[in-house]
């Protein structure tokens, strides 16, 4: 799954037909995506009753069930599976469901596939309102208040399940097996995959598939799986259903660095501690809230007072001609963050234009040749960028734009609090504010959150969300977290700048007002730390946008910018510009366990990283905490509760904290 320096670009999607009965045809393999005859009742037939589905539910022993398939299609089987979840009476498990398509299907070949079932009309609209299109990468969807995980990898399937596979934990509870027929597409039936599948199945895990193929069949018996031959359905004869064997053990790769894999599977928590009342402390707690885990969040002061205190923050990317773990997970961050606001709109929990607006963004270019390269890739994913000229970038902004740039349909700007209070608003939160400074102190299996010589509270699972005030903790002084100085400038809104319709990107930014004022900047100063606002810097903020918008230079430099109210906040970034978000390393551990790596970096070290039981952190998220947040919290929660991750392996490594000690001992530095 590493594509570092690969050209960026969409995935390639499926090429579809419509024969005669309107059923779409892969052009590619000549084979239809549902049955001509019913594909309802083939879906129901073949996979879920073929794996025992919705009766396995009512005594599964977990909190969340997992199913896995090869093949998302037109996501036919996602959708009845979801819908049979949701006839189950309540109280009900988790429903995860990870979907591998190499090539999945347009935005616009999927409505027309799906606008053939009525009965789903409900399901198909918020499946279309979330869908990634040809994003590269894995993709988190939650649905019915994230009760229901939909991770979709646009991958070929071999890597995807290598790459999970690499993570030695058996996640899968039921497999629908669902590539096209073995003899139009036999990539997708080799022993390799079914001993993959295999391999990720929990005990007891099922498997359905259309096709009773002896190859298949076969294939599925040695990987060791009870298989069985049943009716199919319609105008198939037979198809294969079976159950891992009792007893069967996977085996675990020998040999490779599994540093960011902890020893032991920590085990589901029934209370969390969230030290940290910003964005990064709010979106773990409500993350872990939906999954009925109770949580206790600490705050120093009041919620979002510190580096989300903002009123307006811009809901932000940025786009890169090649891969790199950086550009990757900006934009899966970005389309996961863009539909998680969306419905908190739809859901009432924000208000328009009180608490933001999803508006759009326009970000300035004087980067031609990027643009240029950057075009044909975006071509196809219009919903996520597109490259404007001035011309119709001052149309969309509704001011006069003398540049070229970006145009992100998705964005717009929140008020970090109101999301902060929104997120907060769940009963299994509870919330205690004005803390003072809070320590961490383990005690047996507990974590004990301390502050003026007090226990607050204690859980056996907490997490750390408090920016570069983390290093004030014994437990996470050695992280290399870097504090950078930013100030605001709060501008009275005036007739100048009522025409802006959506959010302006420069060296700065300005979005629309809210409550009668506009919030521009930010200066970027990695060595200040004067927590006051500086004239000095309300003037480089008001030079910087009447370098953006020349016709606003006149009004600009009529103010006084002593006169003008700002904001100071303290950001806080990593060396690599990425998020710090997983587990809690016992550094002397790590340097124990991997000290070899100092004389040999090439040396592989076939050991587990040892961490802090039930220690985890979230932070570093800079400049851009309300893109990153929002999916830094699913990953923790993940962990936290032993489910499928919403990233490749490549990518929760890059967000690990562990990675800074590993770097270090590589070039000999600890």
């Amino acid at each position: 799954m590493k594509r570092d320096h690969l050209p960026w670009r969409p995935v390639q999607p499926a090429t579809v037909r419509w024969n005669a009965s309107g059923v779409p045809v892969s052009t590619a393999f000549d084979d239809v995506y549902y049955s001509q005859d019913n594909g309802l009742e083939e879906s129901r037939h073949v996979f879920l009753s073929g794996n025992d589905l919705p009766q396995r539910w009512h005594h599964h022993a977990r909190p969340h069930f997992c199913i896995g398939e090869l093949g998302f299609g037109t996501g036919l089987n996602f959708l009845l599976t979801w819908q049979a979840w949701r006839e189950l009476p309540a109280p009900r498990l988790d429903l995860h469901y990870v979907a591998i398509e190499k090539h999945p299907l347009t935005p616009a070949d999927l409505r027309t596939a799906l606008a053939a079932w009525p009965t789903l009309e409900d399901l198909v609209r918020l499946l279309l309102d979330a869908y990634p299109g040809l994003l590269p990468g894995q993709h988190r969807i939650l649905l019915d208040e994230g009760r229901v995980r939909l991770d979709l990898w646009w991958e070929d399937a071999a890597p995807a399940l290598a790459d999970l596979l690499d993570r030695e934990e058996p996640i899968v509870d039921a497999w629908y097996l669902d590539g096209f027929a073995p003899a139009r597409n036999a990539t997708m039936w080799t022993a390799q995959i079914l001993h993959a599948v295999a391999t990720l199945s929990r005990p007891a895990a099922t498997f359905a598939t259309f096709t009773a193929a002896g190859q298949v069949r076969r294939h599925l018996g040695d990987a060791g799986f009870k298989v069985s031959k049943v009716p199919g359905y319609g105008r198939k004869r037979e198809c294969l259903r079976g159950v891992l064997a009792d007893g069967y053990s996977a085996q675990a790769s020998a040999g490779t660095s599994h540093w960011d894999l902890p020893t032991t599977t920590p085990t589901r928590p029934d209370h969390v501690l969230v030290v940290g009342g910003g964005l990064a402390g709010c979106t773990a707690a409500a993350a872990l809230a939906r999954r009925g885990i109770a949580v206790t969040l600490l705050e120093q002061g009041t919620l979002a007072n510190a580096g989300s205190g903002n009123d307006q923050a811009i809901l932000y990317t940025r786009l890169a001609r090649k891969h790199s773990a950086l550009a990757d997970f900006s934009l899966q961050s970005f389309q996961f963050a863009a539909t998680f606001y969306r419905n908190m709109f739809v859901d009432g929990a924000l208000t328009a234009p009180t608490d933001g607006e999803l508006c759009g963004s326009f970000q300035q270019s004087a980067n031609a040749a990027e643009m240029t390269a950057l075009g044909d890739a975006l071509r196809p994913l219009d919903e996520l960028a597109q490259i404007l000229d001035a011309a119709r970038a001052r149309e969309l902004l509704g001011i006069d734009q003398p540049s070229a740039g970006y145009w992100y349909p998705r964005s717009g700007w929140l008020c970090p609090a109101a999301v902060c209070r929104a997120l907060l608003a769940n009963d299994n939160i509870r919330v205690l504010e004005n803390c003072g400074a809070v320590t961490l102190h383990a005690t047996g299996a507990q974590w004990q959150a301390l502050a003026g010589g007090q226990t607050l509270a204690q859980a056996s699972c907490a997490i750390v969300a408090t920016g570069t005030a983390a290093t004030a903790m014994p437990q996470f002084q050695w992280l290399p977290l870097q504090s950078i100085r930013g100030q605001i400038t709060h501008l009275p809104a005036a007739q100048t700048f009522d025409g802006l319709r959506a959010v302006l990107c420069h060296d700065g930014y300005i979005a629309p007002a809210r409550a009668g004022r506009h919030s521009i900047g930010a200066t970027f100063a990695a060595s200040g730390d004067d927590p006051a606002p500086q004239s000095c810097d309300n003037q480089d903020n008001l030079a910087k946008l009447a370098a953006a918008v020349p016709a606003w230079r006149k009004s600009l430099e009529s103010l006084d910018p002593a006169a003008l109210e700002g904001r100071v906040g303290f950001r806080c970034t990593s060396p690599d510009y990425l998020p710090t978000v997983g587990p809690a390393p016992d550094l002397a551990a790590f340097l124990r366990d991997f000290g070899a790596l100092r004389k040999n970096a090439r040396q592989p070290v076939a050991l587990r990283g040892r961490y802090l039981p039930g220690l985890y952190i979230s932070s570093a998220h800079g400049s851009r905490g309300l893109t990153s947040a929002p999916l830094a919290a699913e990953l923790l929660a993940s962990v936290i509760c032993s489910e499928p991750p919403p990233f490749s392996r490549m990518l929760c490594q890059a967000l690990a904290p562990a990675r800074f000690i590993i770097r270090d001992l590589l070039r000999n530095r600890i």
